[in-house]
Order: C-alpha cells, then sequence, then structure tokens
C-alpha cells in the first residue's frame, strides 16, 4: 500500500514573496512509494546519476527527462523550470530541489518537489508522456480582491483560458499575459510538461483552471501545481516578460 506525505509550507503575504525566498524554499514536497532504496545500492547510484544528468542538461532548454538502470531498480526522471527562467537559474533550482527531496524524502523511491521556479520528479515507475493525476496541490494569496469577487473570478478564468491555448499550442507548452481589470492588472502564467502532446497539455490545464478558480473565489492570486502541468494568478508580475501579452477585457 502506498503511503502518501505532503510537506507545505504555510501561505505567506504578498509582502513577503520575494524572489530570494521563493526560490530558496519548496512550495511542496510529495514523497509516495512503496519500498526505500539504501545509501550506496544500485537505486541510489542510479538517482544520483540521473540527477547529475538533469541539471547537467535541462537548464539550457529549462527541460529534460531520462532513465538510468535497469528494473527493478531504474530511476526515471524529469526537471521542468519556469519558462522565463534564465539557465543559471535553472541549473540552481534542479540542484537545490535535489538537496531539499533527498532530505523531505530520504530514501523515497518516487518524489516530486515544486519550487517557484522549477519542479523535479523522480520515480521507479515510467512516467513519460502521460497526465500525472495523482500529485496535486492548490495555493492562494491570503488577501481578497477589492473588485466584486464573481466579476474578477470570470475575468481570471478568461485570462488564464486564454493562456491555456496559447501553451498547448506553443513549442515550449509556456504562455503568460496580463489582463487589464479597471484600475488594476492581473497576471497568469500556464505550463506542461514537454514530454505532454499538446491535447494533453490542453486537458491537464483545463483541470488545473477549473480547480484553481472554484477552490476559493475573490482570493487575489491562486496557483494549481500538478505533476504535468501548472498556472497561476496573481495582481502582480510574478514572472520576467520583456514583451506581455496584454488580453481584452471584452
Amino acid at each position: 500500500m502506498h503511503c502518501l506525505k505532503q510537506f507545505l509550507l504555510p501561505l505567506l503575504s504578498v509582502s513577503l514573496l520575494l524572489k530570494s525566498v521563493a526560490s530558496t524554499y519548496p512550495l511542496s514536497t510529495s514523497c509516495s512509494s512503496s519500498e526505500k532504496y539504501s545509501d550506496g545500492d544500485s537505486f541510489s547510484n542510479n538517482l544520483n546519476q540521473l540527477i547529475f544528468v538533469l541539471a547537467t542538461g535541462s537548464p539550457s532548454l529549462g527541460f529534460g527527462l531520462g532513465s538510468i538502470g535497469q528494473d527493478p531498480n531504474k530511476v526515471n526522471g524529469l526537471a521542468l523550470c519556469r519558462g522565463d527562467v534564465p539557465s543559471s537559474e535553472c541549473k540552481r533550482c534542479i540542484h537545490t530541489a535535489d538537496a531539499y527531496v533527498r532530505r523531505l524524502c530520504p530514501f523515497e523511491r518516487e518524489a516530486i518537489i515544486w519550487f517557484d521556479q522549477c519542479l523535479l520528479r523522480y520515480s521507479d515507475t515510467e512516467f513519460f508522456g502521460e497526465i500525472d493525476h495523482k500529485h496535486k496541490l492548490y495555493l492562494q494569496n491570503t488577501q481578497n480582491v477589492t473588485i466584486p469577487q464573481l466579476r474578477f473570478q470570470a475575468k481570471v478564468v478568461e485570462l488564464m483560458y486564454s493562456l491555456k491555448t496559447k501553451a498547448y499550442l506553443s513549442p515550449l507548452l509556456f504562455a503568460t499575459g496580463m489582463m487589464e481589470i479597471g484600475s488594476e492588472k492581473l497576471y497568469g502564467l500556464a505550463q506542461c510538461s514537454r514530454d505532454l502532446s499538446g491535447g494533453d497539455c490542453k486537458r491537464c490545464l483545463e483541470v488545473g483552471i477549473d480547480k484553481m478558480a472554484g477552490y476559493r473565489v475573490g482570493k487575489r492570486g491562486g496557483r494549481f501545481l500538478g505533476g504535468s502541468c501548472n498556472v497561476r494568478y496573481e495582481l502582480y508580475s510574478f514572472f520576467d516578460s520583456d514583451d506581455i501579452p496584454q488580453y481584452s477585457q471584452e
């Protein structure tokens, strides 16, 4: 029987969401495994090699996956960095994720860890090319909007569905955008792991957007984190982009 453990940091207020904090501490970690590996055994050695390969090869592309070893000690892994993160930050995030996941999921043969700038996942079971329905997490800003909540939520869904379409049609499966709502600016991001097809990316994002939007209405920010895709909105710019697409309010 699989045991599932989750470690979730308390939500921080907007004023505390500094980039240095966000890039240093994990948003959440999930460990699920029916058995553990031992230090120095075949699985451990394969995991070390795979993390090295991912940390070396992924930063230039923002994404990497691979498998090392033979069953039953084969390790399958994936690293995904946020689409606007430079390669140096991507590499640093993957190394930080590795250090944290070893500490929070000691000797687990399956684990996933989310940071603001990257995701790291590994398992003794191959998962490439499939939507991950097991690992899901919803986070929200603690503050409420000052405009009518239902109107705001409708605009969140409108923006995020526009970004969903842009993301699943993009080679990078990544999209950002902004929409003005009165005096406020609403920023959004949608991203899928690049082992998914465009169709699966679309389906994954739709589930994430619908779940996130229906979780609690009227919050100034929120996000859905999955093993295959993630979406986020905020009333402040949280990503780096020289050319942020602006979407109509109509």
